[in-house]
């Protein structure tokens, strides 16, 4: 089964990982329990994900949430350039992207469509994916040369999601207005206490809306209803006590919010693709990768 990939292991303290990679073999299915942006440059390769597998294209951009796995096969000269993003930094110093329609989509909506399983596949014109790769690059020399410094780490991944977002196919876009206010109290709600056993009618009443029109307009800002948002972000803090904790799966289960153990291994293999006793099978590596190393 995959392997898990744990931030604690990988970022050394930065809340930014990034490099640029040329492949010439496979890189085994893994899952993730931080945020993942590849950008797919020149080569030919395969991408395989819960899914299928699909041939690569230069341009496409993967987009991961944490608790996603996905691998890549028959590459060949295959380019790609990844940023992988601290489930704490999303929710904390870039929770403000959520407000950018952009970004929203691209970092958050997309990835958790329905049936997905948190991986979302878009494609960037030519030159916004070279110039994302360039960005990539310089941001794995700022992390190389001083990670202690995080508002340059942080300004540069803003230039890389800018671009990616820019560089969008504006057929594929929609014009999509701001969030609306009780959507995003709402997911204020669930974010703060994602384990609290949130009714429709009870969450409804307070955004005072009918508890129909609430679910609509998740289903417009988000791409899914409610409680499906809500059993996605309990999926990805699973993923993260599975990670970082040595807590049974059974616990794990309880602190998100679903205390029926069976109940709790089916939901987040639906979400995640893999049970819980599958995500966490390997242990982290017990260092950084040196540059050069893939983490795909």
């Amino acid at each position: 089964m995959p392997a898990t990939l744990h931030e604690h292991a990988l970022f050394a303290g930065s809340p930014v990982l990034a490099g640029v990679h040329r492949l010439n073999s496979g890189i085994e299915p893994h899952a993730h329990d931080f945020l993942e942006i590849a950008v797919i440059g020149p080569g030919d390769g395969r991408h395989v994900t819960s899914q299928g597998e699909r041939p690569l294209r230069r341009g496409q951009v993967l987009v991961l949430r944490p608790g996603a796995w996905h691998g890549f096969r028959d590459c060949a000269d295959l380019t790609v350039a990844n940023c992988c993003l601290s489930a704490q930094t999303l929710r904390a110093e870039l929770a403000l992207l959520y407000d950018i329609p952009m970004l929203r989509r691209m970092l958050w909506t997309d990835p958790v469509a329905s049936g997905t399983h948190g991986v979302a596949v878009t494609t960037v014109d030519p030159a916004a994916a070279e110039e994302a790769i360039a960005e990539i690059g310089l941001l794995e020399r700022d992390l190389g040369a001083d990670p202690s410094r995080p508002g340059r780490v942080l300004g540069r991944l803003v230039t890389v999601l800018g671009v990616l977002a820019d560089g969008r196919d504006p057929v594929q876009e929609t014009l999509e207005p701001a969030v609306h206010p009780a959507v995003a109290a709402t997911i204020a709600r669930f974010e703060a206490e994602p384990a609290h056993p949130w009714r429709l009618n009870d969450l409804a009443r307070a955004v005072n809306l009918d508890p129909a029109y609430l679910g609509r307009l998740f289903v417009r800002h988000v791409g899914l209803t409610p409680l499906g948002f809500l059993a996605r972000l309990r999926a990805e803090r699973a993923a993260t006590l599975l990670a970082h904790s040595s807590l049974p799966a059974a616990r794990v289960g309880a602190a998100v919010g679903w205390d029926d153990p069976t109940y709790f291994a089916r939901r987040f293999r639906t979400l995640v693709g893999l049970t819980p006793t599958e995500y966490r099978r390997h242990r982290p590596v017990p260092k950084r990768p040196s540059p050069g190393t893939p983490t795909a």
